[in-house]
């Protein structure tokens, strides 16, 4: 009985070693939402790890989900003067990726007969938005406006912004800050009517971003 008592002790003692050692190994995440260790200067979007979405909604059925990458931009910040922030984003729009191939290709043609293409057409411009001014609305979120220009058309947008971490990247070891945004759009507004009201005119965009400091 002695040993059995003796050998459970023993077992436990070792698993709660195991434990311990294995919860040591256990590496720490680079990035934390603290604004404290937001650092003031310049950065360039992390491309390779930032997206834009899109949604707009189908015939009244359901919604419909696509992604924009390859996307480049700079910004300038200062956490202790958040309406000083400055950012100017580009979004190829020939990046765009949905799971359809038709879909694509419809997204991207030319029109018929020489008239206007249904949405871009097979070489658009890059959509760019840069920012006009930035208001904070709590210690990790703001409202961002600014002037998007899309298929050739300038037009005002508001996004809210919310901070969503920083620290240093393992990889780059580049100072690093993560933003996520909303932003709901009318389609026509850029001249993009096609089968308006039918497919929606209004298109949902969330952006996750991540920015690197110079």
């Amino acid at each position: 009985m002695k040993k059995s008592i003796l050998a459970l002790a023993l077992a436990a003692s070792g698993s709660l070693a195991v434990t311990a050692i294995s919860a040591q190994e256990q590496p720490q995440v680079p990035g934390a939402p603290d604004v404290s260790r937001v650092q003031a200067g310049d950065y360039t979007l992390d491309a390779s790890h930032t997206l834009v979405s899109w949604q707009v909604g189908h015939f009244g059925f359901n919604d419909y989900f696509g992604l924009f990458g390859q996307i480049e931009g700079t910004m300038t910040l200062d956490p202790a003067n958040i309406g000083a922030t400055e950012f100017d984003i580009t979004v190829p729009i020939t990046s765009v990726s949905v799971p359809s191939e038709g879909l694509r290709d419809h997204l991207l043609r030319p029109g018929k007969d020489g008239a206007a293409p249904d949405f871009f057409g097979p070489e658009p411009e890059a959509a760019r938005f840069v920012s006009t001014s930035v208001r904070r609305t709590s210690e990790t979120t703001a409202v961002a406006t600014g002037q998007l220009t899309m298929n050739g058309k300038t037009r005002p947008v508001t996004m809210l912004v919310e901070f969503s971490g920083a620290g240093e990247n393992p990889m780059s070891k580049a100072q690093t800050v993560g933003f996520h945004a909303r932003a709901r759009i009318d389609r026509t507004a850029w001249g993009i009517s096609y089968a308006a009201p039918l497919v929606d005119p209004m298109v949902d965009l969330e952006i996750s971003a991540a920015f690197e400091r110079d």
